[in-house]
């Protein structure tokens, strides 16, 4: 499988799953998420996914400092509905790194390690995304804005190959040219604050 390599410099995301230490998936339910994982889960990779994942790798910076975040432990609100605009695409990256889902997650065993009901929409928050700590209550409202240039010749190639007008050498372009804008929004900097705004 090949792919772009700046999908390994992107930071990984380490959380610790008691379901999956209790059903010994993993040892001491120890989870590491890259970027190409979101990536394979989604079968693309653009600004949208790119951002679902650093609004995610931030939010749990934020709320677990030193601490290994607890997957399944994490609530999450939309400020806007499911099906409005991405929100759908980023529900899913939430939903596969945090383990949160709104109805169709793991309903638990002897009450424990419940998976549904932990994200909700058109919730009345500050920014666009909430991410809750349910052992402690801490919490943070963000919002994405990725400000990547874009390359003038995308939009030229897309509709080329949209009306199946690209040569094959257009269409290899037009797909370096997409994910170097991606590149651009994982890499600009380590910390992402640029782009990602606490509010």
């Amino acid at each position: 499988m090949t792919y772009p390599e700046f999908y390994n410099r992107v930071p990984s995301i380490v959380l610790q799953d008691p379901l999956s230490d209790f059903l010994g998936a993993f040892d001491d339910g120890i989870i590491e998420y890259t970027y190409l994982d979101v990536v394979k889960m989604a079968g693309h990779s653009c600004p949208t996914i790119a951002g679902a994942y650093i609004i995610t790798l931030k939010a749990l910076q934020y709320l677990y400092k030193e601490e290994i975040p607890q997957r399944g432990d994490i609530a999450i609100s939309f400020q806007g509905p499911f099906n409005e605009g991405v929100n759908g695409v980023i529900a899913q990256v939430f939903s596969q790194i945090t383990g949160a889902t709104e109805f169709g997650g793991f309903k638990g065993i002897g009450g424990k390690y419940v998976r549904h009901s932990l994200m909700d929409f058109d919730a009345p928050i500050r920014g666009d995304y909430k991410f809750i700590r349910k052992d402690t209550g801490a919490s943070l409202c963000l919002s994405y804005s990725p400000n990547a240039p874009i390359d003038s010749r995308q939009q030229v190639l897309m509709q080329k190959i949209m009306m199946g007008q690209a040569s094959p050498q257009e269409k290899k372009l037009f797909g370096e040219i997409w994910q170097t804008r991606v590149a651009f929004i994982l890499q600009g900097t380590n910390d992402y604050d640029d782009m990602i705004e606490i509010v």
